[in-house]
């Protein structure tokens, strides 16, 4: 067929001499029928500690990190995957007993952009228990992972016992799972295009750590929409999503949105903070009020705020200002300096103009329905 294979293998070293031989192993069939062959041994348990990441994120990213590095060296456009019906079935099955959503109910893609190039997995359509025939046909002896044989993992526990199950109801049961993967993918791909769309129009604010929502554009959108708009936004402030989240947590998100009450917050996996505050909806990592402002002003000049606008002084010796913008004239002669500007404490209170005594700064903003996120970061 006129193919150039270059076989490409990591050794992570979780079970180490017992994975170097892995290693070992596929090297000399490599050499044995003239394949070229490319390894590399990652030391993932020490990655995994310096990073906090968990084992299955840390083995991938290094793993793909070095696949990438090798169809640079050969200038190769296609990277082969040996993912079989079997993992198909039993990775579909996890996500949705977690409570996944979207796109990752369906499970691994036959295909997908990587790097340069694509990534495919010729296997899908086939059993494990196939290609143990082939093997046996061809008097291949694979090596065997003993860990697959833990049934502390819970993927181990799908393979050895639910699995069978649907095997003996239908011994192609994996190909309906492989049609109900794409059929899945191909609906996901068109109900996110139109999710993208609409989702322009509700989000008012969209920073690396914070996006603000209007509640209402949200729930113009058909339902399965909506969803999906929260499960784009969690996806785009996350970079790398907890597996504590699922479809749960977009719920608590929707009923939220719908309840009664003028406010309320949730509380997400990794410190992730959802605030309503009337007709608008923050999903934030760092809430406004863990940093407060002081400013001690003792001359006439200007201040640029950290959250943005600006306040300044000026010493005038006329009644009237011909400026445009919010300003306030006092009597020097009653001013004390320095004058104090910060962010608001609890308790705090004013007097507005033609009202007599005062009240509480929370009771003004209440009434002006200002939002929760937005009051902490008033001076």
């Amino acid at each position: 067929m006129n193919l150039s294979i270059v076989v490409a293998h990591v050794d992570h070293m979780f079970r180490g001499q017992e994975s170097f031989e892995d290693a070992m192993f596929v090297k000399d069939y490599c050499e044995q029928y003239t394949i070229p062959f490319e390894m590399t041994r990652i030391n993932v348990p020490e990655l995994i500690e310096q990073t906090g990441k968990s084992s299955q994120t840390t083995a991938r990213e290094a793993r793909y990190e070095f696949y990438a590095k090798i169809m640079n060296k050969y200038h190769y456009s296609y990277l082969a995957l040996g993912h079989h019906g079997d993992d198909q079935m039993e990775t579909m099955l996890m996500r949705i007993t977690r409570g996944s959503s979207g796109k990752s109910r369906a499970g691994i893609p036959f295909t997908r952009p990587f790097h340069n190039g694509t990534i495919f997995r010729p296997f899908l359509n086939l059993t494990k228990g196939e290609i143990e025939a082939y093997c046996k046909k061809y008097q291949l002896k694979p090596r065997l992972d003993p860990s697959n044989e833990k049934s502390i993992y819970s993927r181990n526990r799908f393979r050895k016992e639910v699995l069978p199950f649907l095997k003996h109801e239908n011994r192609h049961v994996h190909e309906h799972f492989q049609r109900f993967s794409e059929e899945l993918q191909s609906d996901e791909s068109f109900l996110q295009e139109l999710t993208v769309q609409q989702l322009n129009t509700v989000m008012t604010k969209r920073e690396k750590s914070e996006i603000i929502i209007d509640i209402n554009r949200l729930l113009s959108m058909p339902i399965p929409l909506q969803r999906r708009g929260i499960q784009l936004i969690l996806e785009y402030l996350y970079k790398e999503k907890p597996g504590s989240l699922s479809a749960i947590h977009i719920d608590q998100i929707l009923s939220l949105m719908v309840s009664p009450q003028p406010s309320g917050k949730l509380d997400l996996p990794n410190g992730l903070k959802i605030i309503r505050s009337y007709l608008q909806m923050s999903f934030q990592f760092e809430l406004a009020n863990e940093h407060t402002y002081l400013f001690e002003v003792r001359e006439p000049g200007t201040i640029e705020l950290p959250y943005g606008g600006r306040v300044g002084m000026d010493l005038i010796d006329r009644e009237y200002v011909g400026t445009n913008g919010y300003y306030a004239l006092f009597n020097a002669e009653n001013i004390k300096l320095p004058l104090t500007i910060r962010t608001r404490k609890i308790g705090d209170r004013m007097t507005l103009k033609g009202m007599l005594g005062s009240k509480k700064l929370k009771d003004i903003f209440i009434d002006s329905k200002v939002p929760i996120q937005a009051r902490e970061t008033c001076l």
